[in-house]
């Protein structure tokens, strides 16, 4: 239904205002007029054209309100909607958009007891469905909306493991080569799930902080280093927390960062671009955490808590850590106490190998 708005010009008359009053002998000044749509108030229509409309209101303006829905969709359209709508169950109708909840229950008890829907049309006898819901409904069963992949899980051990990671990737790793650089040499341990030590060694690199730093003495080092290393499914480095802050260190902290580096590209070469990382960071803290290590921010010796290990390796049924009997005998008098530098990377390496397992399992 259209209606008119209009402004009528006033007049004074005696000093007064009037909405009706006009000078004599002449017609009232109306100012322009328009017609405003009553359903949406935003098509406007000038009354010079008003004869045209009153001819085709009902025709062009508002003629979607009673077109029949079979009419707005071709025959392939229309097959592909009452597919959905006669056999959808009610989880797979709420997926279309508006029909979450009583309208796809409705839709399914209407079909059971009328049977399956011959034409769009006959959508309008299931209750709370109107025209322009059916329209809506429809129109999204023609063009379902893309559904946005869920994001990824992140592994719940992003502080102290990087890259960031799946979690599952990390439990379904059979065995791990756990690796410690030092100012002079680079130790690992390999260990199992299990937490049975394979393998367990150190090799001195004669070139780590010798005069000029030369990065081809480096590889080379590291280079042997590597090609002693066991296969694992993960190779874990130690990320130490040494800052710039302290600049008595800055040498110590470019020498780790450099043969991190450096092990990260011998070790992480990949044999497809989006295969998984193999080469994880895990932070020196976060192990001394976790066995109890920590002073404040710095981290104590795990020295004693390795010759434990491996003293309920030999004494107890079912220990925390396993070691292979030739494992004790070569290292049973290498960890001695108050001696600097006793085979401190060694138990390093252990101890990061046993938290990596032990964290997951928490």
């Amino acid at each position: 239904m259209w209606i008119a708005r209009h402004l009528v010009s006033t007049v004074v008359k005696n000093g007064h205002h009037g909405l009706f009053h006009r000078f004599l002998g002449s017609l009232p000044e109306l100012e322009h007029r328009y017609l405003h749509c009553t359903c949406c108030w935003r098509s406007r229509i000038s009354t010079a054209d008003f004869d045209l409309l009153t001819s085709t209101l009902s025709s062009k303006l508002c003629e979607d309100e009673g077109k029949p829905l079979d009419c707005r969709y071709t025959t392939e359209q229309r097959a592909v909607i009452l597919q959905r709508l006669n056999t959808a169950t009610e989880n797979e109708l709420a997926e279309v958009k508006l029909l979450r909840g009583r309208k796809s229950v409705n839709i399914v008890e209407y079909r059971t007891r009328n049977g399956p829907f011959t034409d769009l049309e006959s959508i309008i006898n299931v209750p709370l469905f109107k025209h322009k819901t059916a329209m809506i409904v429809f129109n999204s069963i023609l063009n379902p909306p893309e559904k946005k992949e869920r994001r990824k899980t992140k592994i719940q051990l992003v502080k102290f493991i990087k890259p960031e990671v799946d979690r599952k990737l990390l439990e379904e790793a059979s065995c791990i080569v756990s690796i410690v650089c030092g100012t002079d040499k680079i130790a690992w341990a390999h260990v199992d799930r299990g937490l049975n030590v394979l393998d367990w060694q150190q090799e001195s690199c004669h070139n780590f902080m010798k005069g000029t730093y030369m990065a081809s003495a480096y590889l080379d080092d590291i280079s042997s280093v590597v090609s002693r290393m066991p296969k694992a499914d993960l190779f874990v480095v130690e990320k130490c927390g040494i800052t710039v802050q302290n600049t008595s260190l800055y040498p110590v902290m470019a020498h780790l960062r450099t043969v991190e580096a450096m092990l990260f590209a011998l070790l992480g070469q990949r044999s497809e671009p989006d295969a998984p990382p193999k080469v994880l960071n895990m932070v020196r803290t976060a192990v001394g955490r976790h066995f109890g290590l920590m002073v404040g921010e710095a981290r104590t010796s795990g020295v004693q808590m390795v010759r434990q290990m491996m003293t309920d390796s030999v004494t107890q049924k079912s220990p925390r850590v396993s070691f292979p009997h030739s494992l004790v005998v070569r290292y049973r008098h290498a960890f001695q106490l108050g001696v600097r530098k006793s085979g401190d990377e060694l138990c390093d390496a252990l101890l990061q190998a046993v938290a990596f397992y032990e964290k997951l399992n928490e």
